[in-house]
């Protein structure tokens, strides 16, 4: 730093102007010189000199020690003793005004100037980090989180004004005490103490995450919700000195959670209570309909008996009324079903051992002669040497029913109905694929829906065939309770119900 200027306070004349000489020569500039303490004082006031060069013994009733710590009162600037005095009592003192060097005369040239660029550097670095202790501390004091800093054994060293009010303890009172003194905190659950980060940090070496459910208990007992989380703080050599924790009030955060989670149930209520209401209204409108109906014709049957006149006639008239019977029971039956389904979490399963190759045969034979009677096609696809399933005999009846049922019922004549089988080995545990495929489709905007309670698809001339909208709702259940799944796809003019199960023995 040779362009720096030097105010020189020397006594003797010859020896100032030797040391202005000198100076001059190393590159610095000397603005001034001065003879006296006060003279000192007022010289570098005037022209704040970048170092000063102070002689002790001084004329007047001012020394060079006294002038220096006058110095320091109105500038920051480094100052270096030159004196012939090396007592004990000069030294003491000399300390005190925290010099930059001291240089005993006679001294050499290179000796003067290393002194200089030692105290101009050294005070450079000074100042510099005396800025960024500055900053940082305005940094600190300024966030919206509460700072805690401690020394590697947990004493506290630092704590900013909002680690102040929510702790309760002001830096003064918490300095030098232990953190578990100052930071208490609880699981905001069950009330437990909680080891607070800052001794993680300190046993790992690592940066202790984001805890939450913390209960702050300040000073005066106070209690305040808490998020916090700590670091190590460490040298140029990564050696740990201490660790910093940071920590924020989040009362605000969790009562706008609690407001969102109160709300967000007001709008799940609201959403049941419309969708009970719309099931209570699909129910009554079921029941004006599909129940009322069988127990009309009921009703017309049995007068038209009371008035028959022939045997022929009342046997007619006695077989319409037992289908009608069969019909309402069919209706009653399915809700009792379904009911029970949704009530209860998992059925009494009793697995069995189902030889599909004999068992499946069995199953659709009922439908052969319905689907003859109807001009439809049904035909069973087997692999050959297909392996078993263990699953719930009549629960897996009840589904392929169902669904035979449907296929039936919504098929056109001339339409065919499939129901194949297959195995996919790739994955373990292996599943068994069903699927039953029909001539008819089903329209695309319908197929979300299918599944619902009480939903028929509306406006299709084949579909409005009546029924009681429980049957697919129902197998969707029975599928759940046998761990399966089914899906529906439409498309082409076929429509295909595909059921995949795997053993209950393997997935229970």
């Amino acid at each position: 730093m040779t362009d720096a200027s030097i105010l020189v306070v020397e006594d003797e004349s010859i020896v100032a102007k030797d040391l202005q000489n000198r100076l001059r020569k190393f590159g610095y500039t000397v603005p001034a010189i001065a003879s006296s303490g006060q003279e000192a004082i007022n010289k570098a006031v005037e022209i704040s000199p970048d170092l000063v060069l102070m002689d002790i013994r001084l004329k007047g009733q001012m020394d060079g020690i006294e002038a220096a710590a006058e110095i320091h009162k109105y500038l920051d600037i480094p100052i270096i003793y030159l004196t012939a005095y090396a007592d004990e009592n000069t030294l003491e003192r000399a300390k005190i005004t925290e010099p930059f060097g001291y240089l005993l005369k006679p001294f050499k040239e290179r000796e003067l100037q290393t002194n200089i660029e030692i105290a101009l550097t050294k005070h450079r670095l000074e100042k510099q980090l005396k800025t960024n202790q500055q900053w940082l501390s305005t940094l600190l004091n300024s966030i919206s989180d509460g700072v805690i800093a401690t020394d590697v054994n947990q004493l506290v060293t630092f704590m900013n004004p909002v680690a102040e009010k929510l702790t309760g303890w002001t830096q003064v009172e918490a300095s030098e005490k232990n953190i578990s003194e100052i930071f208490k905190i609880i699981d905001i659950t069950t009330r437990e103490p909680l080891e607070n980060s800052i001794n993680k940090v300190l046993q790992s070496g690592a940066i202790a995450p984001l805890s939450v459910a913390t209960i702050l208990i300040a000073k005066n007992g106070a209690e305040t919700p808490i998020d916090d989380s700590a670091a190590p703080i460490k040298d140029n050599k990564d050696n740990i000195t201490g660790a910093v924790l940071v920590f924020r009030d989040v009362t605000e955060r969790l009562q706008a959670v609690a407001d969102r989670q109160k709300q967000t149930e007001q709008e799940q209520l609201v959403a049941q209570l419309e969708e009970l209401n719309q099931l209570k209204n699909d129910f009554l409108n079921l029941v004006s309909h599909e129940l009322r109906s069988p127990l009309c014709h009921m009703k017309g049957m049995i007068q038209m008996l009371q008035m028959s006149n022939t045997v022929q006639e009342q046997q007619h008239f006695l077989e319409v009324l037992e289908a009608e019977c069969d019909r309402e029971m069919e209706l009653i039956n399915d809700l009792l079903d379904l009911q029970r389904l949704e009530n209860s979490f998992y059925l009494q399963l009793a697995p069995d051992l189902l030889l599909l190759q004999q068992w499946l045969p069995w199953v659709i034979e009922p439908f052969q002669t319905r689907t003859q009677e109807h001009q439809q096609t049904l035909q069973l696809n087997l692999p050959l040497n297909l392996p078993s399933l263990f699953s719930d005999r009549t629960s897996l009846e009840r589904i392929l029913v169902e669904l035979l049922n449907n296929a039936c019922k919504y098929t056109p004549a001339g339409g065919e109905i499939i129901l194949s089988v297959s195995r996919e080995v790739a994955e373990i545990p292996i599943k068994t694929i069903i699927t039953v495929s029909n001539s008819a489709e089903i329209p695309a905007a319908e197929l979300p829906r299918i599944f619902e309670k009480f939903y028929r698809i509306p406006n299709a001339d084949f579909w409005n065939q009546g029924g009681t909208g429980l049957g697919l709702a129902i197998v969707q259940k029975l599928v759940e309770q046998l761990r399966g799944s089914i899906q529906v796809t439409s498309n082409q003019g076929w429509t295909m119900f595909t059921l995949t199960l795997s053993d209950l023995e393997l997935t229970s």
